[in-house]
C-alpha cells in the first residue's frame, strides 16, 4: 500500500471481478503465513516449548480477528484524525459497509480489503512471540496481544498506509509492511525481552532447534504465503506493479538465502538448514518495504545485504546480553531496517512511484524520508511495548515461574506435549508420561550456542 497508489487506481472505479478474486486469494495466502510461522518457530523451540509456541501465534488469530472487526480497522484506516488515528463509526463491526462498496476509489471491495489487512494485523504480534520464547505466561500474552495491537500496531498502520498517516504524505515508502509489520515488530521484541529478562540458562544450556523439518516446513510456507503479502498489497495487478513485486519477492528471496549461506559457511564451516530458512525469511524481510521500488537486479541487492547483515545481526544478543531467543530482533527488525532503507539507495523511480533513490540521481531525499519512518516506528514501538510489558508484568506477572520453565512450559500452561514417546496419547492425561528427549537434541550440525 504504497503512498500514491490511491492516485493511480483512481481511474478504474468500478468493481473488478478479477482484483477481487485475486485479493482474496492473497488473502487466503496471508493467512497461511500465521501457521507457517508457528511452525517456524515450533521447530526452532526445544521440544518442551513446542505447543506453547504454536498457540502464540493461533491465539493471534482469535483475538486480533475479533478487535479488528470491532475497531481496529476503523483505527487503522478510518478518517485522519491529526495524522495520527484514523476512526470512522461505519468501520466500527464493520456494520455500516455495502456489499460492493469499493475502498477509496479502488476496484475492490471495503470487505476485501479489510479481510486482506487484517490478515497483516494478525501475524505482526506473532512475529514477536518467538522473542519470548520458553518464559510467557499464556493469558499474560494474549493480554499484551490485546493491548499492542490497540496502542501500537493500529496507530503506525494508519502512519504508514491510512490517508491522510503522517508517514504516508510524507511520502515514505512501504509497500507492504517494513515498517508497519517487521520494525513494528522486531522492535516491540527488543522492548518486551529487556523487561522480562533472559531465560534460565541462557549462555549456558544447549537450546538447539528440535526438529529442524518443522522449520523448513514453516519457512516454506511463510515463503509461499508471502506473494500473497507483497503482490497482493497492490490490491490489483491492472498496470504490472504486483507481478514486479511478486518476482522480486523470489528474487530477493534466493540471494538472501544463498548470502546467510555462504557466510555462514566462511564464519562457522557449514552450511545449515537453519541457516537456508532464516537467510530466507530474511530476504523476505527485506524486499517486503522495497519490492515495489527497485528493478530485480535491485532485489538481488536488497537480498544479498539483508543475507549477510541479519547473519551478522543475530549473534549481536550474546555480545549485548538481551535474550532474542528465535532471532527476531536479528532477522526481522535488522532486515526491516535494511530493507526500507535501501529503498533509498535503489528506487528506480519506474515501479510503483517516480521516487529515485541516491544510485538512480534521485540523491538524498528519499533515503531521509526511509530514515524518517525507519526511526519514529522504532522508537515508538520500542518505548510503548516495553511500558505494556512493564505493567503486565507488575500487575499479573508476564513470566512463568522458575521451575515451570525448567521443567517445560507446555505441560503447564496448556497441559500437553507435542510429541508422545509412551504410545498413551498427547492429551490431559500424558502429564505423567515419560519426558521426552534431552532438550540438547538437534537433528543437524548447528554451531551456534542459541537458535
Amino acid at each position: 500500500m504504497p503512498p500514491g497508489i490511491s492516485t493511480l487506481a483512481a481511474d478504474a472505479p468500478t468493481l473488478s471481478a478479477a482484483n477481487t478474486g485475486f485479493m482474496l486469494i492473497c488473502s487466503a495466502l496471508v493467512m497461511l503465513m500465521t501457521p507457517g510461522l508457528a511452525f517456524f518457530y515450533g521447530g526452532m523451540v526445544r521440544v518442551k516449548s513446542t505447543l506453547n509456541m504454536l498457540m502464540m501465534s493461533f491465539i493471534s488469530l482469535g483475538i486480533v480477528t475479533i478487535l479488528w472487526v470491532l475497531y481496529g480497522f476503523s483505527l487503522a484506516f478510518g478518517t485522519d484524525h491529526g495524522s495520527l488515528i484514523g476512526w470512522s463509526s461505519d468501520y466500527v463491526g464493520l456494520s455500516g459497509l455495502g456489499l460492493t462498496q469499493l475502498w477509496d476509489g479502488y476496484t475492490i471491495p471495503v470487505y476485501v480489503f479489510a479481510v486482506f489487512q487484517l490478515m497483516f494485523a494478525i501475524i505482526t504480534p506473532a512475529l514477536i512471540s518467538g522473542a519470548l520464547a520458553d518464559r510467557v505466561k499464556f493469558t499474560a500474552w494474549a493480554l499484551f496481544i490485546t493491548l499492542w495491537v490497540t496502542v501500537v500496531y493500529f496507530p503506525v498502520a494508519h502512519w504508514v498506509w491510512g490517508a491522510g498517516g503522517w508517514l504516508f504524505e510524507m511520502g515514505v515508502i512501504d509497500f507492504a509492511g517494513g515498517t508497519a509489520v517487521h520494525i513494528n515488530a522486531g522492535a516491540a521484541a527488543l522492548g518486551v525481552i529487556l523487561v522480562i529478562g533472559k531465560r534460565v540458562g541462557f549462555k549456558r544450556d544447549p537450546m538447539r532447534p528440535h526438529s529442524l523439518p518443522l522449520v523448513m516446513l514453516g519457512a516454506g510456507l511463510l515463503w509461499f504465503g508471502w506473494f500473497g503479502f507483497n503482490a497482493g498489497s497492490w490490491l490489483g495487478n491492472d498496470d504490472g506493479v504486483g507481478a514486479v513485486m511478486f518476482v522480486n519477492t523470489q528474487v530477493a528471496t534466493a540471494a538472501a538465502m544463498l548470502a546467510w549461506l555462504a557466510y555462514e559457511k566462511i564464519r562457522h564451516g557449514a552450511f545449515t538448514t537453519l541457516g537456508a530458512a532464516s537467510g530466507a525469511v530474511a530476504g523476505l524481510v527485506a524486499i517486503t518495504p522495497s519490492g515495489g521500488a527497485v528493478s530485480p537486479l535491485g532485489a538481488i541487492a536488497v537480498g544479498a545485504i539483508a543475507g549477510v547483515l541479519c547473519a551478522m545481526a543475530v549473534g549481536l544478543k550474546f555480545r549485548f546480553g538481551y535474550d532474542d531467543s528465535l532471532d527476531v530482533v536479528g532477522v526481522h527488525l535488522v532486515g526491516g531496517v535494511v530493507g526500507s532503507l535501501l529503498v533509498g539507495f535503489f528506487a528506480t523511480g519506474g515501479v510503483q512511484s517516480d521516487a529515485k533513490g541516491l544510485f538512480y540521481g534521485g540523491g538524498l531525499d528519499q533515503l531521509g524520508k526511509q530514515a524518517t519512518g525507519v526511526f519514529a516506528v522504532l522508537a515508538y514501538s520500542l518505548v510503548a511495548s516495553a511500558l505494556l510489558a512493564f505493567v503486565i508484568d507488575k500487575t499479573m506477572g508476564m513470566r512463568v515461574d522458575e521451575d515451570v520453565e525448567v521443567s517445560g512450559i507446555d505441560q503447564d500452561e496448556h497441559a500437553e506435549t507435542a510429541y508422545d514417546f509412551s504410545g498413551a496419547g498427547g492429551g490431559a492425561g500424558s502429564r505423567k508420561a515419560a519426558p521426552g528427549p534431552s532438550d540438547a537434541v538437534s537433528a543437524a550440525p548447528n554451531k551456534k550456542v542459541d537458535a
